[in-house]
């Protein structure tokens, strides 16, 4: 008897922990943060980066409005109080979506630096993983799935 209460006991507990593996408990800053983030100037050059800044300085205004557009999208999903990986993940998604019309007008250099900025929305919240996503926006595929 003791053993069937032990084991439900642990299969509960499991469960339990398996249902909250998504939940990302939002930082205390976080909000903070993503405001520095849009207001700080973007596409300059970055020596520790290895960036030389935008090639194509029309496109700066665009692209930073873009980024900071993906900001505000990670903003709303941390203030909805119980955010969750794959809600970041489309915030992702739908930030990305955002170069789409104009990806072709995009070097190497600049898709690196979209990458790097997401990567950033990332840290302020936590989270791991863009479930490929960024990789498919840099070399059009995601190389750990192939």
């Amino acid at each position: 008897m003791k053993k069937t209460i032990n084991l439900f006991l642990g299969v509960t507990l499991l469960l339990f922990t398996a249902c909250g593996q998504g939940q990302i408990k939002t930082p205390i800053n976080a909000i903070e943060k993503f405001e520095k983030f849009k207001a700080k100037e973007k596409f300059l050059e970055d020596a520790k980066l290895h960036y030389p800044g935008i090639g194509v300085e029309k496109l700066k205004s665009i692209f930073t409005e873009m980024i900071n557009l993906a900001a505000e999208d990670f903003e709303k999903v941390a203030k909805s109080g119980n955010a969750t990986d794959k809600e970041y993940q489309n915030a992702i998604k739908k930030g990305l979506e955002r170069f789409g019309t104009i990806y072709l007008e995009i070097d190497t250099e600049n898709r690196e630096r979209i990458c790097v900025y997401f990567e950033e929305l990332m840290d302020i919240v936590g989270l791991e993983s863009s479930d490929g996503q960024l990789n498919n926006f840099m070399y059009g595929f995601d190389p750990k799935k192939n």
